[in-house]
């Protein structure tokens, strides 16, 4: 196991999946804080990398496509404080850091992990029910229902209107935006036969955002809609392609494992040859991959 402990948060390795801690310090974020500890699979992670610098450095996961609802919905714009896969590491732990890397990128290129897209969520999402108050409106969601409640610096145009409750299953996308600069952040619900181009300001169907401490959490609620609405690339794709496959492909199947698994043992070999893997490595590997033989 290979665990890494900082001021920012602790992770830890276990060899099948990542454990995501946040830290208590003051300099961690409100959303990190709320988010809690994540559990990233092994199968959801596209590769880690260490950047240093003088006094402290970042440890970073990059995740694969559409592995996780949260990164989905906030489309890769959550900043460096607020993203749950960076952590803070102190120039002094730079060895630690180094040697999680090495043991991640191990793991992933022995269970031959594919950097491409995936067609399904591997990450939960947030934990539902929650509440989130911010901008002019609080945004509320129980698994089956997402409810608008305005406040008094809410448009009169869009608070008139009063209470708004909308059922996931009217729900055809959401997304988050943060406030940048001059412009206002929403959080934003794209409502089944009701498309509008109104602002944010006035669009019934979002919160505006003005970049307050709690903005942030606005991205959970969009998260938890989003682990619920079907995957982007199955909705996507012809429904023929969901089909099972016939009897006869089974045997085909079965055949092309075995072909893999004996690739794999090659590879293995190349590796520990190189000096990649050590002795023990190299044989608790190999003994995994005979024994799926």
């Amino acid at each position: 196991m290979a665990e890494i402990i900082q001021k920012d948060g602790t992770w830890a390795f276990d060899g099948d999946a990542l454990r995501l801690t946040p830290g208590r310090d003051k300099n961690v974020s409100l959303l990190r804080r709320e988010l809690g500890e994540l559990v990233v699979p092994l199968g959801a992670l596209a590769g880690v990398s260490l950047e240093q610098g003088k006094k402290s450095g970042r440890l970073r996961l990059r995740l694969r496509d559409g592995a996780d609802p949260l990164l989905h919905a906030t489309g890769g714009r959550l900043t460096e404080p607020h993203d749950p896969y960076q952590l803070v590491v102190e120039s002094d732990r730079y060895g630690v850091a180094e040697y999680f890397v090495d043991e991640v990128r191990s793991a992933l290129v022995l269970d031959q992990v594919p950097a491409g897209p995936v067609d399904a969520y591997l990450l939960p999402g947030p934990s539902v029910p929650l509440s989130v108050s911010a901008g002019d409106g609080t945004a509320g969601f129980d698994g089956e229902r997402i409810r608008l409640e305005w406040n008094w610096k809410t448009e009169d145009a869009k608070a008139a209107a009063g209470t708004r409750t909308l059922a996931l299953a009217d729900i055809t996308g959401v997304e988050w935006h943060p406030a940048a600069g001059l412009e206002n952040g929403h959080l934003r619900f794209t409502v089944r036969n009701a498309p509008t181009k109104a602002p944010p300001k006035y669009d019934p169907n979002a919160v505006e955002l003005w970049g307050f401490k709690k903005d942030p959490l606005m991205a959970l609620v969009a998260a938890a809609v989003q682990a619920r609405l079907p995957h982007p690339a199955r909705a996507a794709a012809d429904p023929v392609d969901a089909r099972p496959e016939p009897p006869s492909a089974s045997v085909a199947s079965s055949e092309a494992d075995h072909d893999a698994l004996l690739r794999r043992l090659r590879e293995l070999g190349e590796l520990h040859r190189s000096g990649v893997l050590t002795d023990e490595e190299f044989t608790l590997a190999k003994q995994a991959i005979l024994k799926r033989m």
